[in-house]
């Protein structure tokens, strides 16, 4: 079944890059002799491996396949966050808090996010909560990349979801339990190169199908008059437009959607990942991160910048080329540009034209030929039967995640959809490789040794643990595979991180002031902060949950009828109450010790 479906060649393509995944993960477990080696990879790992890893592992499904669909429905306002990503995410990550959390890490011995803080402010709290949120929550992260890639998988296959699901958390099981982080990040290096390959070919050749750099721009800038009227209504002025922006009214939505969750959610919320920090304490000098963020950040400018481009542009492809709909115009948009509203029809048995109901699609009339030469007779009138192409989103079946692999099977070539199954793997295994070393350490290193004191044993609980994060996101991606879960799971996961523990962290590295009352006042604040707006404000999510229904009078926020509120990301009002909470707590608590900050900051 699955060699008729995808051909013998490909197949042994895709075994052969799981025999390197595995190689290179025996390769860890190899050269893995201690609870360093394990959580840390040694202190000793090349910058270019480090570098590939940090943005392999920063990288993935969620960003190719979930904000690159989102791209392709919103447009290239989504180019803020890559903007976000290099800066923050690359520049002030690498200049500014890399060096300080490599030394601080070596200083204080500390082998995990939560372990930093916890010594930092001398608290066992600090770092057992750190822990406890990070078990708890990554796998709602793992999950939104686990649905990313086996969707594709099992699209590409000819396999059941579920088959996809297992067959793959299996893999990525295998190398991450035995091999611990240089396992991890040998793989993310491999991966990570893989990706950006692909993505390279992915532009060339998008650019080529749309007519070029400047003909494609131009081409999607006349395709503002298609946008769905609800996108209008948010605020929608096209795909090489920003949102509408202002206050107060729901016509300016999107804007706050766009900024706040998904460029400001993420691309704040990357300071503060474990996953990445933990990267830091890899390499054993300043020299080894200033050589790795010119090639960090030219790997997330062509992963995000490309997934976003591409993904806007994959509308103008749609226009041009896709399979034409049939049906009659029922309103015209721009009568220069051919484009119109078609009520789809198709023929009945009889072979009389009907109408498809509910089904009204924004489309750009065949110039050449835009009617079939049939009429069907409306009121009075024979109206003539015409063709025209539609927008992404369109044949994505309304499914923003399907946008890039409708893309990739229409208009790239079968090689490539080969190629660009192994980027999606590589982004995919890279990202939860990660994120399941980060569960596991969390519950075994910074949970379990705290909890019983039983120092330097937690190896076997680390793996246990990361059995448990494993079967946790599998769990959520059997039972929540809607479409905009990518992208949201994402948001939230980066949205809390940043709340939680970025002000306790950054201040931690920089400001001696600051005390452990004020580091636990904050992270409860900020993760208090967060919960609550998602409960009971984010509308999208409050819904869901649908707690809010209950105290709302089935409303699906409390404040429903405010516009804008309901759509602001939890981190624009979290993150502000974390960080005067770690300020004002601070000052008003006796701090550390002058013995312990001298260690903490000595040079």
């Amino acid at each position: 079944m699955i060699a008729q479906t995808v051909g013998l060649p490909e197949i042994i393509i895709v075994i052969i890059y799981l025999m390197l995944i595995g190689y290179l993960g025996w390769l860890g477990y190899r050269r893995t002799r201690t609870a360093t080696d394990y959580l840390v990879a040694g202190r000793k790992v090349h910058p270019f491996v480090m570098a590939m890893s940090y943005g392999a592992t920063f990288i993935s499904t969620s960003a190719i396949v979930g904000f690159g669909g989102v791209a392709g429905l919103f447009g290239m306002s989504l180019l803020w966050l890559t903007f976000l990503n290099i800066f923050v995410g690359i520049f002030i990550a690498f200049v500014f808090l890399g060096g300080p959390t490599r030394k601080m890490g070596h200083h204080l011995d500390a082998h995990t996010f939560p372990e930093l803080l916890g010594r930092r402010y001398q608290s066992k709290f600090v770092q057992i909560f750190s822990g406890v949120i990070i078990f708890l929550f990554i796998p709602l992260y793992a999950a939104a990349v686990l649905i990313g890639g086996c969707e594709f998988i099992a699209a590409q296959f000819g396999i059941e979801y579920i088959v996809a699901l297992l067959v793959f958390s299996v893999l990525i099981a295998a190398y991450v339990v035995v091999g611990g982080l240089k396992g991890v990040m040998y793989t993310d290096a491999l991966q990570g190169t893989i990706m950006f390959v692909g993505m390279i070919i992915l532009l060339i050749w998008t650019y080529i199908t749309v007519g070029g750099v400047v003909g494609g721009h131009q081409s999607l800038t006349d395709l503002a008059g298609l946008v769905p009227g609800k996108l209008k209504a948010m605020g929608h002025q096209g795909w090489t437009s920003t949102p509408k922006f202002g206050w107060g009214s729901h016509g300016y939505d999107l804007w706050w959607i766009v900024i706040s969750t998904i460029a400001m959610g993420v691309g704040i919320g990357v300071l503060a990942q474990p996953q990445l920090i933990v990267r830091f304490m890899t390499v054993k000098s300043r020299k080894e991160l200033n050589r790795a963020m010119l090639i960090g950040g030219v790997f997330i400018l062509i992963m995000t910048g490309v997934a976003f481009t591409v993904g806007s542009l994959s509308n103008v492809f749609f226009a041009q080329k896709g399979q034409p709909f049939t049906g009659r115009v029922i309103k015209t948009i721009d009568a220069d540009k051919n484009q119109c509203v078609l009520q789809l029809m198709k023929k009945n048995d009889g072979g009389q034209w009907v109408d498809i109901k509910d089904k009204k699609v924004p489309v750009v009339l065949d110039s050449d030929k835009p009617y079939t030469g049939e009429s069907v007779p409306i009121g009075a009138k024979d109206v003539p039967i015409a063709q025209g192409r539609s927008i992404s989103i369109v044949y994505a079946k309304g499914n923003a995640g399907q946008i890039i692999p409708t893309y990739i099977t229409s208009a790239m070539p079968k090689w490539f959809s080969l190629l660009f199954l192994l980027v999606l793997l590589a982004a995919a295994m890279s990202t939860l490789s990660s994120q399941f070393h980060a569960v596991g350490t969390s519950i075994g290193r910074d949970v379990y040794e705290q909890v019983t004191g039983r120092h330097g044993r937690s190896i076997g609980i680390t793996r246990i643990g990361i059995l448990i994060g494993i079967i946790m996101a599998v769990s959520i991606s059997a039972y929540a595979r809607e479409s905009t879960m990518i992208a949201r799971a994402t948001a939230i996961f980066f949205g809390l991180c940043a709340s939680a523990f970025l002000p306790a962290f950054v201040g931690g590295l920089f400001f001696k002031r600051i005390t452990k009352a004020g580091a636990i006042a904050s992270m409860i604040v900020g993760f208090g902060a967060t919960a609550f707006w998602l409960l009971f404000v984010k509308a999208q999510e409050a819904s869901a949950i649908g707690l809010v229904q209950k105290f709302a009078g089935g409303k699906s926020s409390i404040l429903a009828d405010s516009p804008n509120w309901p759509v602001v990301d939890p981190i624009l009002i979290a993150l502000p109450l974390s960080i005067l909470t770690v300020i004002i707590v601070s000052l008003m608590t006796k701090p550390s010790s002058k013995e312990h900050l001298a260690d903490c900051f000595r040079k």
